[in-house]
């Protein structure tokens, strides 16, 4: 049931793949105009916060973690077979460091298993 950008943008992301995972996502919202393109707009967001986080620019990924929890407060607790919650609890937990940190730069490597995975419930 789910469009097979949503599905190709998921697989992107759980393979660590961020910036194809932004490509395919980005097409996709740029032609949706319903209900969900929120939650796209914020799990491209959320693959972006992460690939700057891989890549030191922590600076970056504490901006891109605030707005994109900001895209997707509104869809929790469930969208489109996504655990919007769980992946709340799991981003947050590997952001902590940087969200908690109050260097203007900080040097932190991101957390490979902490790093939440996307696994849509079966509808």
């Amino acid at each position: 049931p789910y469009d097979p950008r949503y599905l190709e943008g998921i697989e992107h992301y759980n393979r660590g793949r961020f910036r194809d995972c932004r490509e395919t996502r980005e097409d996709y919202w740029l032609e949706e105009h319903g209900p969900g393109r929120g939650v796209l707009q914020g799990l491209i967001q959320v693959a972006v916060c992460l690939h700057h986080f891989g890549n030191g620019n922590t600076r970056g990924a504490k901006k891109l973690y605030l707005t994109s929890v900001g895209y997707l407060q509104e869809y929790r607790p469930q969208h489109q077979g996504l655990d919007v919650e769980k992946l709340f609890r799991e981003f947050e937990a590997c952001l902590k460091p940087v969200m908690e940190s109050t260097d203007e730069f900080p040097k932190i490597d991101i957390e490979p298993d902490l790093i939440p995975e996307i696994h849509l419930a079966q509808e």
